[in-house]
């Protein structure tokens, strides 16, 4: 049976982002993961209040090699791993729009950065004192304090190049585009083949939009997604070319308002799963048939804990194909 996930948004008040950890482990979640949003609840703070009040959640992060030094990152990822007795997973990503927008950081050379990154978690996770060169960042005589761990690195990415990286070094792929999911895999595949190693578990990351109030809520975020897209998965939404140098326009500016009025209604269906609880379990177990996924994500980002409550509660039989 496939995995089940919830991602939380960190848009709410740190004790809530513990609760729904820690109701995602007791109605039967296997992963936990927080977004890195910088300038809301931290979440190796939150991850560790959550690991005591765990014992059997996967507990990982969302993040990004611009907002925190990837050596800042490895520490603050093992001490989450010494918590909950080997639980952790990292998840690597380019950072978008929302993230970096507000703390006035450009995203520059977004491959570089998760590259990077990757190569610092290793080093220092290896327990070795680590002396390293990056052009992102770098390492000297770095050893990391809680000594050698074993923490899987999962990578979210939409470009071509950071799905050839997921290919090469990863142990999960997450997707997060409906219709772009196939090709994803498949540029991750072809690179973990040419580097002689077993491809990266895939996994999808979305809103299962079960009501017409989650399908809605999904028209906020929209805007951001599109302008940190490449054009193949902008082509996978439908978008024609006219539409595509608006989305660009907007992302060299960082002015969503000028995507907005591209979110239609149509749209919104084609990139997230929507319908009926029925027909949203029906989509899903298309998707994990059609692309072999080893979990499926869903997203919590209201800043009502019971609205995250109900969401996760609701989506989980959905996930596991267990409505009746």
């Amino acid at each position: 049976m496939v995995a089940a996930g919830v991602h939380i948004v960190p848009l709410m008040p740190s004790p809530d982002v513990v609760a729904l950890v820690v109701e995602a482990e007791q109605l039967g979640y296997d992963y936990c993961m927080v977004a890195d949003e910088g300038v809301h609840p931290d979440i190796y703070a939150c991850l560790g209040a959550a690991a005591r009040e765990t014992e059997r959640i996967k507990l990982g992060v969302m993040t990004n090699g611009y907002t925190r030094h990837p050596a800042v990152t490895a520490a603050a990822l093992a001490t989450v791993n010494e918590l909950s007795g080997g639980r952790s997973v990292a998840t690597v990503l380019a950072g978008g729009s929302m993230v970096l927008g507000p703390m006035a950081i450009e995203r520059r050379r977004p491959f570089r950065a998760i590259a990077d990154t990757i190569t610092v978690l290793e080093k220092l996770w290896s327990g070795e004192t680590t002396s390293w060169r990056g052009e992102h960042c770098s390492l000297d005589e770095a050893q990391l304090g809680m000594g050698a761990q074993d923490i899987p690195i999962w990578i979210a990415g939409r470009g071509p190049l950071v799905l050839g990286l997921a290919g090469e070094v990863a142990d999960g792929l997450i997707c997060t585009v409906k219709p772009d999911v196939g090709a994803a895999i498949e540029l991750a595949e072809r690179s973990a083949k040419r580097a002689g190693r077993p491809a990266p578990r895939p996994m999808y990351l979305g809103r299962i939009c079960y009501t017409a109030e989650l399908l809605e809520g999904q028209r906020r975020t929209l805007s951001y997604v599109l302008m940190d897209s490449p054009r193949r998965v902008l082509r996978s939404l439908g978008l024609d070319e006219d539409h595509i140098v608006i989305v660009e326009q907007a992302a060299r500016t960082n002015n969503p308002g000028h995507v907005d009025p591209l979110v239609t209604e149509e749209l919104l269906h084609r990139y997230q799963i929507t319908g009926t609880p029925k027909e949203c379990e029906a989509e899903v177990a298309r998707m994990v048939t059609a692309h072999n996924l080893h979990a499926v994500l869903i997203d919590a980002l209201s800043m009502d804990l019971d609205e995250n409550l109900s969401v996760i509660s609701n989506s989980l039989p959905i996930i596991k194909g267990t409505l009746t």
